[in-house]
């Protein structure tokens, strides 16, 4: 007979390992102001993260492949041109300037707006006034949206998913 702490050590280890298999691989989001995005490989390996140190909002993470990627767990991209500015090695330009290459995406069944809460979380940083409320409580991303993720960080709930950009 299985004892009841044996049976919450199988339920728990059930869960971790059906987590495991659902992980899905960790996106990086690169600055928007690469014209090759193989550069990152090959050029960033000798540099000190001048991009990085120098962006106003500290969302610029240089990684353990010593490439830099965005991080949107606090703020968001200004599109100030300062990483690109400081490039030593040309992989971020001005001049390549674009929108940051992912989708942003708000997920109806973790928003509390679309459970019928009131919050304009996502809304209030929204520079590009991108957010759209249908009767003040089902929030949707329309085409202003500049992908900067200032939104991600406000969510309350971790409503705002960020993806690869559809095709």
């Amino acid at each position: 007979m299985m004892e009841r702490r044996e049976l919450f050590s199988f339920l728990s280890s059930s869960v971790k390992e059906f987590g495991k298999e659902t992980t899905k691989e960790e996106l990086i989001v690169r600055p928007p102001y690469f014209a090759e995005i193989a550069a990152f490989d090959t050029e960033c390996q000798n540099c000190k993260g001048e991009c990085a140190s120098l962006c106003q909002e500290q969302i610029i993470i240089i990684g353990e492949d010593k490439t830099p990627h965005l991080d949107f767990s606090k703020r968001g991209c200004t599109y100030c041109d300062a990483c690109a500015i400081a490039c030593p090695s040309d992989v971020l330009l001005v001049e390549n300037k674009h929108l940051i290459e992912v989708d942003v995406v708000i997920n109806k069944n973790k928003c509390l707006s679309w459970q019928g809460v009131m919050c304009f979380s996502c809304k209030d940083p929204c520079l590009e006034d991108a957010i759209d409320f249908k009767a003040m409580f089902m929030p949707q991303i329309n085409q202003k949206c500049t992908n900067c993720g200032f939104c991600i960080a406000r969510c309350p709930v971790e409503a705002i998913d960020i993806k690869k950009v559809s095709l």
